[in-house]
């Protein structure tokens, strides 16, 4: 069993000597018991779901401290990349080293944009593993603060896992197809995984008229875990 799902702020990074003035307010559990790592979930939620907070506690049951930041802290309705994104990831990462967790133990997951978002993260910051879930942006920068994945993910620094529906109206089969190539570049463990029938989120029921919807929930969110457990070690 885990603990329950509670509230904090994490102080964003500031040059030594000086105090923190602003945070990032984040929601966070933690598993009971000793735990194996950290993992920071981006998403675009702007309030929490059921279905959010009852994947950040299966998580915790497998033993990770889960830290999910409000990326909409400050105000406004544009997607958060670039530097503000990097400062709320650096933030969330310091909060849980600062709960014990081992650095290179921390994981990120996003789903949706805010999984263009974890994958940005991985080209840039020691993580251990990331994973993303139907992200966009393959082609295309998704604003003016990111950039291509097809561009990015060849410099990744941490084993990436993607996961897409084949029936993802939003996302081309063929740029998927061009992200596998690009990926294949990296000098770390890559894997993009397709749901053949499933629509924008492989790993939730996207309706009943998806033939083995629900065999597919189950492979996705196995892989989501069994790629934390090998690679944030």
């Amino acid at each position: 069993m885990s603990g329950s799902i509670f509230s904090d702020n994490a102080p964003l990074r500031v040059p030594p000597g000086q105090e923190p003035t602003e945070h990032v307010p984040l929601t966070a559990i933690e598993p009971d018991g000793s735990g194996r790592g950290g993992i920071v979930l981006l998403h675009e939620s702007r309030e929490f779901t059921d279905a959010l907070t009852s994947f950040m506690s299966l998580l915790a049951e497998e033993g990770w401290t889960v830290a999910a930041p409000n990326l909409f802290h400050r105000g406004g309705d544009d997607e958060v990349f670039g530097d503000n994104l990097f400062d709320d990831f650096d933030a969330t990462f310091d909060w849980l080293v600062s709960r014990g967790v081992y650095a290179d133990c921390v994981g990120v997951i996003g789903f949706d944009d805010a999984g263009t978002a974890a994958a940005l993260v991985a080209t840039t910051r020691p993580v251990g593993a990331a994973v993303s879930v139907a992200a966009p942006g393959i082609v295309e920068p998704l604003t003016g603060d990111a950039t291509a994945l097809v561009d990015a993910l060849p410099s990744l620094k941490a084993p990436w896992l993607g996961l897409y529906g084949q029936a993802d109206e939003r996302i081309p089969a063929d740029h998927v197809e061009r992200l596998q190539e690009a990926v294949a570049t990296a000098s770390v463990a890559t894997l993009v995984v397709t749901y053949g029938g499933q629509g924008h989120r492989p790993d939730e029921a996207t309706g009943p008229e998806v033939e083995d919807g629900a065999e597919a929930i189950v492979d996705a969110q196995r892989r989501i875990f069994d790629w934390f457990d090998s690679h944030l070690r």
